[in-house]
């Protein structure tokens, strides 16, 4: 165990950091003298001190590390070692086995003598001790245990079934004797998806190897481990998912796509379930797509009030075509999306094809397209024109003769929505050129080019001022008294730094000056050149107003933006 060194006392520390005032430490070491709570449980019931500052305190204090709960996932091993009621009782969550054989353990007071005395005697082991706020250690009792628990039960059940089938512990799973009624696989899975939805997980991905298989989410964009589970499990656990989503159990050398439609923590959740044969078993990705929350104005997009100007007047036009681009995961459907409902009157038809349709939308008809019946994007975009749209949307422009036939429609008076790939709103001119339209077609059908990215937002609960020198700042495109912020990380985070996302917006407006160098064939970055010079504001800008309020991160804004 960490060597416990007082060289200041706590109440000193706390003042010293400035986290407290004096004032404050007298009169909590005077209510102490008649209570049996420790001094900072009497900071944090007044309310003079927050729990992250104590546990940061603490961790100078004791020489000891301070841990996020949030990133750890622990050994199946160390879980077993303290079992919930004991952890529970002492509030102390194990992390893992050490290879000196000590249990790593993370407590919010780790000053508590007796609690680790009860430890060591218990598990018989050295104890290797982190600090971590009380409300992270109380998050990981239900977070931790309760994941374990439904994942040996499935064990014991997927044994179980095994040893029935006369199949031994080397054995392969005979995948056709799992029910879809197997009630601990079920359960696993249950709680799968429970908790990726309870984290915001935009995506879950289930992995085999050749030791475990692990699960792991995708939230704000980056990947965090979630489980690791036995790899004689996998096949289970991907049979229960492939079953719920409509894919054929019996087939697993043969990629496979799926969806349903659950109900989670009183939440419509609509997930898109794609497996994929790999060398250890199947790779499941599921797709999370909350129905409830698709729907967001302008103001939440993250358009500033000048954007949303122009994002109004845009869809104002009766015809042309509109276009958001961006990389894969950009939030170019949810800005389609948003777009469309503001459309949506019952004096307008609006008909969209789609691949895959993502968010169901009342008052709109919605066509999916089928390639294997010959329902493709040009095909059904033919069917629509011959529907009396008024507004389309085109899910992607993916070729040459859905992008004529886009801008057919939108120059025989449809407005038309569409998504191209492109790093930015002036190179959508040039890939519609590569697709093989005439320049001077592109110039009379475009009406407006949408780029966008989405940043990390800073957490508010602990982003820090950062102090950059001047020629830094400058560097970076901000002002030399620009104040920023970095991010830190806490409970709130999962110790990332970063709480949520925001887009960040390039709106090139074709008027008859951007036509006209459209027609002469100018390369994308004279178009910008020339955009910029009549008020676009590029990604970068874009970037820098959301640091200069303190929305998000030097370092984020230049890992999604180009100069």
């Amino acid at each position: 165990m960490a060597e416990v060194q007082r060289h200041l006392r706590l109440g000193d520390l706390l003042v010293q950091a400035g986290a407290i005032s004096e004032v404050n430490l007298e009169s909590a070491l005077q209510e102490q003298k008649g209570s049996f709570l420790r001094l900072g449980e009497i900071l944090l019931k007044n309310g003079w001190l927050t729990e992250k500052q104590l546990a940061e305190a603490l961790s100078r204090q004791m020489k000891i590390p301070l841990v996020s709960l949030a990133r750890y996932r622990p050994s199946p091993e160390a879980l077993k070692i303290i079992p919930e009621s004991l952890a529970r009782r002492l509030e102390v969550v194990p992390l893992s086995i050490l290879e000196t054989e000590a249990v790593s353990v993370a407590m919010s007071d780790p000053l508590n003598v007796l609690a680790l005395d009860e430890l060591r005697m218990v598990t018989g082991r050295n104890i290797e001790l982190s600090v971590a706020t009380a409300s992270d250690i109380r998050r990981a009792f239900d977070q931790f245990y309760r994941v374990q628990a439904s994942l040996e039960e499935a064990m014991v059940e997927v044994m179980e079934d095994r040893k029935s089938s006369g199949i031994g512990t080397d054995g392969g799973l005979n995948l056709l004797d799992i029910s879809v009624d197997d009630a601990p696989v079920v359960k696993l899975v249950n709680n799968i998806l429970e908790q990726a939805v309870r984290e915001g997980a935009s995506d879950i991905h289930i992995e085999g190897f050749e030791r475990n298989s692990r699960v792991r989410f995708r939230i704000d964009g980056t990947l965090f481990d979630a489980l690791e589970y036995p790899k004689n499990l996998h096949p289970a656990v991907c049979s229960r998912i492939k079953i719920m989503s409509g894919m054929d159990i019996s087939e697993r050398r043969r990629p496979q796509d799926g969806r349903l439609l659950v109900k989670i923590l009183s939440r419509k959740v609509d997930l898109r379930v794609s497996s994929l044969p790999a060398l250890y078993g199947e790779k499941i990705v599921m797709r999370l797509l909350d129905q409830e929350n698709a729907m967001v104005g302008l103001e939440k997009l993250g358009l500033e009030p000048q954007e949303r100007g122009l994002v109004e007047d845009m869809i104002a036009y009766p015809y042309g075509i509109v276009l958001v681009t961006g990389p894969t995961g950009s939030g170019k459907s949810t800005s389609l999306y948003s777009l469309l409902e503001m459309l949506n009157t019952p004096q307008v038809n609006i008909i969209t094809v789609e691949d895959p349709v993502e968010y169901t939308i009342q008052g709109v008809n919605q066509v999916q397209v089928n390639e294997k019946a010959g329902l493709t994007f040009s095909e059904t975009l033919r069917s629509i024109l011959r529907q009396d749209p008024d507004k389309i949307m085109v899910g992607e422009i993916r070729d040459q003769e859905t992008a004529q036939l886009a801008i057919r429609a939108a120059l025989t008076g449809h407005l038309v929505l569409s998504t191209l790939h492109t790093n930015d709103a002036p190179s959508a001119v040039a890939r519609l050129v590569d697709m093989g339209i005439q320049p001077f077609m592109v110039a009379s059908s475009l009406v407006a080019v949408v780029a966008q990215r989405l940043v990390r937002r800073l957490c508010p609960a602990c982003k820090k001022e950062q102090v950059l020198p001047p020629q830094v700042l400058k560097g970076f495109g901000l002002p030399e008294d620009a104040v920023t912020y970095l991010p830190v990380g806490c409970e709130e985070c999962r110790g990332t730094g970063y709480k949520g996302r925001t887009a960040i917006f390039e709106i090139l407006l074709v008027d008859e000056d951007v036509r006209r160098a459209i027609v002469e064939e100018l390369p994308s970055h004279a178009l910008r050149q020339l955009a910029v010079s009549k008020g676009m504001t590029t990604l970068r800008q874009a970037g820098i107003r959301k640091i200069l309020a303190g929305i998000t991160s030097v370092e984020e804004m230049m890992s999604e933006t180009m100069q």
